[in-house]
């Protein structure tokens, strides 16, 4: 049988009402993606330059953490991935490619 999920094998945690390590990963994943959600906004409205500096090293801290953490979860099984099919990537080519024949070419 053949499945659309690339995942690894789950490691088993303890289903309680309590907080187990899956749900403390995922509640800290979600956490930083908002971060770098935030932080790419003050990036993009950062008018000194100092700032800008200071800004970009925390955003990259922080997206390099909630890259930690998404490969953590994956590792663990907790966390996978719809394969796409033959037709869904060429769509997704023929819908970036029109994207770019709308721009002059210099």
């Amino acid at each position: 049988m053949q499945t659309n999920k690339v995942q690894n094998p789950e490691t088993p945690i303890e289903k309680s009402s309590q907080l187990n390590d899956r749900d403390i990963i995922n509640d800290l994943l979600a956490t930083e993606k908002y971060m770098t959600d935030g932080y790419c906004t003050a990036l993009n409205e950062a008018s000194n330059h100092a700032l800008y500096e200071d800004l970009l090293k925390i955003f990259t801290e922080t997206q390099n953490q909630q890259r930690h953490l998404y490969n953590l979860m994956f590792k663990n099984g907790w966390y996978s991935l719809d394969k796409a099919d033959t037709q869904q990537i060429t769509q997704a080519v023929n819908q970036f490619t029109d994207y770019m024949n709308q721009f002059p070419v210099h």
